[in-house]
């Protein structure tokens, strides 16, 4: 594949972001649905590829014919394909760069009821899930048991996630499944903003809020996607004169050393299990693990580098949010446009199993727990965790800001400060990564038993000690 090929791949994916913003910019469900660009060009260029429109025209022009792979060529879809799995590993080595880690107590206090109540939900996705598998999908449908853990690969990790385990669904022997994450992804990102408006219209209308939000919904230009003159702001601070190097250029270096930390762990990892427990159990587990998780462990220990050494702060988080932005574009156009339909038309029926699954236990756990565990502003702090579960953090953010544009809650805050607990371990974090080696090499049932006690901590913890806050203290009632 030459520099060229693959260059001129990254322009047309370019093409079909502005193509898909343009799409959204015309469709107006599109925009009340919210959904990115980035959505809408990558399935414009699935319908465009050789899937769709190649396979519609072969019969007609023939194999051999320019127009049989559809407007995008053999090799841009190759180049594409490699995509999803390199910028998933820059994602995640830039969550925590940049960041100030708060104290543990902070972080507890603040944002342990919806620790809790995120912990609960995302275990009890792998409960659900394997509960589908074991009984259904493996006697009758014959499939691995490790299309269990995809509710939670799919909703809470989201398309990065999915795309990022795309070498251990084909080491383990069952490629199919990253097609089945991503269309899972792609159904929980759609599910989570069209329940979550359901849910916030129902809370408005019975005076569930405790914001002056009196209608939901957003202006014409925020629905279009443009920000307000008056509310523009700089993409990034420059912390560094051109002269010695550019800020973008810097930060970007950064995200490198911390995937390349992450590299070296890896590689660590199993040279240790290769001369230690490998060899005294035969079980092998490392090697499946992928390099995103420990990109982001990366990220954390050189960001706690940073934080000794740095004395002139010259990491910008807003400059990090924008590289991890743009290579979240870049992941979900090349992910859809690239998905085999082939594959979710085969497993059809496992597919809206497992989707309907993840749905109901998501609207389950926010419509009985969330009140339940949340003290204060329940609503306003529930609806995002509900929003990350069902499609991303991005989904969970976007409900916040719709149920609370005014920012009079501590929901924001609060989010964020359970994220920086739960990112590491669930939602594409180390479990995640694990999760599928380990039901390979030590079988469904533990890791179900597992997930079991994982569900009951987080409901224990977030109904009899958070939650008995919530009887002592009004929805208005003090902050921590």
């Amino acid at each position: 594949m030459s520099a060229q090929v693959i260059g001129f791949s990254l322009l047309v994916l370019g093409a079909f972001l502005i193509i898909g913003n343009l799409i959204r910019m015309k469709v107006t469900i599109l925009q009340s649905l919210f959904l990115p660009s980035s959505i809408i060009g990558g399935f414009t260029a699935l319908l465009l590829g050789p899937q769709v429109l190649g396979a519609g025209l072969t019969p007609l022009v023939g194999e051999n014919s320019f127009w049989s792979t559809g407007i995008l060529t053999k090799e841009i879809v190759t180049v594409w394909s490699s995509l999803p799995g390199l910028m998933i590993n820059v994602i995640f080595a830039s969550l925590f760069l940049g960041k100030t880690t708060p104290t543990l107590k902070k972080i507890w206090n603040n944002g342990g009821p919806q620790l809790a109540f995120g912990w609960t939900i995302g275990w009890g996705q792998y409960v659900v899930g394997l509960l589908i598998a074991l009984l259904i999908l493996v006697p009758v449908f014959d499939l691995p048991a490790m299309t269990g853990a995809l509710i939670e690969i799919a909703f809470e990790g989201g398309h990065g996630t999915s795309a990022g385990m795309k070498s251990t669904f084909e080491e383990l022997g069952f490629p199919e499944a990253y097609d089945l994450a991503i269309g899972l992804a792609t159904v929980g990102v759609l599910s989570g903003v069209i329940f979550g408006i359901i849910l916030i219209n129902w809370a408005v209308r019975t005076n569930k809020t405790n914001t002056s939000q009196g209608k939901v919904g957003y202006s014409r230009l925020q629905k279009l996607g443009i920000k307000e003159f008056e509310n523009r702001e700089p993409a990034g601070n420059i912390t560094l004169r051109q002269e010695a190097i550019e800020t973008f250029s810097f930060h970007f270096a950064m995200v490198g050393i911390a995937i390349l930390i992450g590299y070296g762990i890896q590689q660590g990892l199993i040279g240790i299990e290769n001369i230690t427990w490998g060899a005294w159990s035969g079980t092998y587990i490392m090697k499946y693990i992928p390099l995103f998780p420990l990109a982001m462990v990366g990220g954390i220990l050189l960001q706690m580098v940073v934080d000794k050494v740095d004395r002139f702060q010259v990491i910008d988080r807003s400059l990090i949010n924008r590289i991890q932005g743009f290579s979240l574009d870049i992941l979900i156009v090349s992910a859809l446009a690239t998905i085999s339909l082939a594959v979710i038309g085969e497993y059809f029926v496992p597919f809206l199993l497992l989707a309907a699954g993840g749905i109901l236990w998501n609207i389950f756990c926010f419509m009985i727990f969330a009140k339940r565990m949340i003290p204060t502003y329940w609503f306003e702090r529930g609806i995002g965790d509900f929003g990350q579960s069902m499609g991303i953090t991005a989904t969970g953010l976007l409900l916040m800001r719709i149920i609370d544009p005014e920012n009079e809650t501590p929901a924001f805050e609060t989010f964020g400060y359970k994220q920086l607990v739960y990112e590491p371990f669930l939602g594409g974090g180390l479990v995640t990564a694990l999760s599928v080696p380990l039901i390979h090499s030590l079988g469904a049932i533990p890791f179900l038993l597992f997930s079991v006690a994982m569900v009951i901590l987080g409901m224990v913890t977030g109904l009899f000690y958070f939650g008995k806050s919530s009887k002592t203290q009004s929805s208005q009632g003090s902050y921590f």
